[in-house]
C-alpha cells in the first residue's frame, strides 16, 4: 500500500518509495509495477500525474483526480508557483548556502530512436547546509571521508536537475549511480545497509486548484534515511514529523559536526 499524505475529491498526495517508476517507460522495460497503477488500484479510481520523481528518489508526488483538475495544477508548475524541498547527502562538505544558476542541456536519452542535440536550458537551485559527519574511513584519496546533509530547493524543474546540479559543484549525491561517486555509495551500502539514491522530496507546497487554500504536504523519512540520521546524529537538524527515532545509537567510527 502506498502512504496517503492528503486526499479530497480533486487530489491526492503519497509518499513515493525509492525504487519505483511513476508510470510505464522505457527507462526500465521489464518494470511490472508503477505508481500510477498501483495508486489507481488502492483508491479504485483514475488518478492524474501533473509532476514526476526520478524512479530512485522518494518523497512527495501528487496526482490530480481528474483531467480538469491536473490541467489546473500543472498550471502551477509552469508559472513556478509550487515549492519543493528536497533533502541528499553528498559527498564532501557543502558550503552553509549556495544560489547555483547553471543552465544545463537535456539528459541524453538513450533509448531515442534519433536523439536531437538540444540547446542548454535555465536552471536554478538554492542549496542548505543542514549538517556534516566525518567517518575515519579512506574511501577515496583522503584518511577520513566526509559527507553533507543538504537542503535543496530547486526553482525550475529540469529533468535529474538537483542531482546533475550537485555533481556539477563536486558533491554527488550519495547512491546516484549516474552522476555519483561509485567508491562512497558502495560504501554506504556495503556498510550503512544505505543501497539507495539518498535524494527524497520531503515537502511540497502548492496551492488548491478549487479552494485557493495553501496546502503543504511533508513526506516522512524511510527505514533506509532514519538509520542514517539517528547513526550520524542528525536528528535535530531535521522536522519532527521528518523521522523517527528507533533503537540504533549513532555509530562510535562517527564524529559528528551538526551546521
Amino acid at each position: 500500500m502506498l502512504e496517503i499524505l492528503y486526499k479530497d475529491e480533486y487530489l491526492v498526495a503519497i509518499n513515493k518509495p525509492s525504487g519505483l517508476l511513476v508510470h510505464r517507460s522505457e527507462i526500465d522495460r521489464h518494470e511490472t509495477r508503477f505508481v500510477l497503477q498501483l495508486l489507481r488500484n488502492q483508491l479504485g479510481q483514475r488518478v492524474y500525474p501533473v509532476h514526476r520523481l526520478d524512479k530512485p528518489t522518494s518523497g512527495v508526488l501528487v496526482f490530480a483526480l481528474s483531467s480538469e483538475m491536473a490541467s489546473l495544477i500543472v498550471d502551477q508548475w509552469r508559472e513556478r508557483e509550487v515549492e519543493k524541498r528536497y533533502l541528499a547527502i553528498t559527498r564532501g562538505y557543502m558550503p552553509e548556502h549556495i544560489h547555483l544558476d547553471y543552465a544545463m542541456k537535456p539528459p541524453v536519452d538513450k533509448y531515442a530512436k534519433h536523439e536531437v542535440d538540444k540547446p542548454a536550458q535555465e536552471a536554478i537551485t538554492d542549496f542548505y547546509l543542514k549538517a556534516t559527519v566525518e567517518i575515519p574511513v579512506e574511501i577515496d584519496k583522503y584518511p577520513q571521508s566526509r559527507y553533507s546533509l543538504v537542503e535543496a530547493v530547486p526553482k525550475t524543474g529540469r529533468k535529474h536537475q538537483i542531482r546533475r546540479h550537485l555533481k556539477h559543484l563536486s558533491h554527488p549525491i550519495i547512491g546516484d549511480a549516474r552522476y555519483g561517486k561509485g567508491r562512497h555509495s558502495r560504501y554506504f551500502r556495503d556498510h550503512f545497509d544505505a543501497g539507495r539514491l539518498l535524494l527524497h522530496a520531503w515537502q511540497l507546497q502548492m496551492q488548491h486548484p478549487v479552494t485557493n487554500e495553501t496546502l503543504t504536504f511533508v513526506a516522512p523519512l524511510d527505514p533506509i534515511w532514519n538509520r542514517l540520521i539517528v547513526r550520524f546524529g542528525w536528528q535535530q537538524q531535521l522536522p519532527e514529523a521528518l523521522h523517527q527515532e528507533d533503537n540504533q545509537h549513532p555509530s562510535e567510527d562517527c564524529s559528528v559536526t551538526g551546521q
